[in-house]
């Protein structure tokens, strides 16, 4: 198959280049590297199975002549991490519906099979546990910046099933939970390669709020496979999944099993929400997913534990010399 991967240079994106070339598919990457990294690709330089691009999703143009033979997309190109989206809030909002419209619209040409990368931020400040797919969604007041990355791809996932009704484009939509591991940046808040980095380095691991809020991480590895049989599996189409391990643990205890893993002296700080992020931030306690929906549909959900997931982002970080 000849499959387009938007945001391919990405963390995700780059893992699943990897595995589909791997496969004896056609890749092409569309990237403008705001985020992505070419190094991300490395495994693959000289690969005739592997086409990159440096460009936007906001180029419609583009888009239409990247998506014209595809077979098959992942638009996994957003603007994402906590720290961009308080940051540059409009044009985190443009990125992820425009980028997004483009690369549906082009998808309709030849009703392309697509996949639309989503969040579990969509379900806001839901208080519901396990988060459930077919779900309502809690989204928090406007003033609160935070909660515009949520809408914009609410918005993404709303297009994308209109035109599943519409115009019966095949359209699958992923709702990503803390994915982590190797090549993930700590730039724009991801807090596992930020711990590994401070407790490899012995500085303090400083840790939002009062630690006792609580995320489920999953391993990328894991997220790449359950995307892979996705994309295999009719029944999944016009569909939208969590995609995550259901693992629960506060981030206290993860920066805690980080200094374990590293053998770190580091220590561990409390540091209010106002003094990291710009007003218009607010966090949420629990963000527990429901994975039966992606078990049922292609008999796999992810399973990696946090000490495998530290394990790898500490290898890769000593490997790297971040020490």
């Amino acid at each position: 198959m000849k499959i387009l991967i938007t945001g391919g240079a990405g963390f995700i994106g780059s893992h699943l280049t990897e595995r589909l070339v791997d496969e004896g598919h056609t890749v092409t990457v569309l990237d403008d590297l705001s985020t992505g990294r070419r190094e991300n690709l490395a495994a693959l330089a000289g690969s005739n199975s592997l086409n990159f691009i440096e460009g936007s999703i906001l180029d419609d143009d583009l888009v239409q002549d990247m998506a014209a033979d595809a077979d098959a997309i992942f638009h996994l190109a957003a603007a994402v991490g906590v720290k961009l989206i308080m940051d540059h809030p409009s044009r985190s909002i443009l990125t992820n519906i425009n980028g997004t419209e483009n690369v549906l619209r082009a998808a309709l040409k030849r009703k392309t099979l697509t996949f639309v990368a989503s969040t579990s931020e969509v379900y806001g400040k839901a208080t519901k546990f396990p988060f459930s797919e077919d779900d309502d969604l809690t989204i928090g007041a406007t003033k609160n910046l935070r909660w515009s990355y949520a809408c914009a791809k609410t918005l993404d996932e709303f297009l994308a099933l209109a035109y599943a009704r519409e115009e019966n484009l095949p359209v699958v939509i992923l709702r990503f939970f803390n994915t982590t591991g190797p090549r993930q940046t700590g730039r724009y808040g991801m807090v596992v390669p930020n711990f590994v980095q401070a407790a490899l380095e012995g500085s303090p691991l400083l840790v939002h709020g009062t630690g006792e809020q609580s995320r489920c991480f999953g391993h990328v590895h894991d997220v790449v496979e359950a995307m892979i049989r996705l994309m295999d599996e009719p029944a999944a189409r016009g569909q939208v999944f969590n995609v995550a391990n259901d693992q629960e643990v506060t981030i206290r205890q993860l920066a805690e099993q980080v200094i374990a893993a590293t053998g770190s002296k580091s220590e561990i700080r409390l540091v209010p929400y106002s003094s990291v992020y710009p007003e218009g931030f607010e966090d949420m306690a629990r963000r527990l997913p429901d994975v039966a929906k992606l078990q049922r549909t292609i008999g796999f959900r992810p399973r990696r534990g946090l000490t495998e997931i530290i394990a790898d982002v500490v290898a890769e970080k000593r490997t790297s010399g971040a020490t």
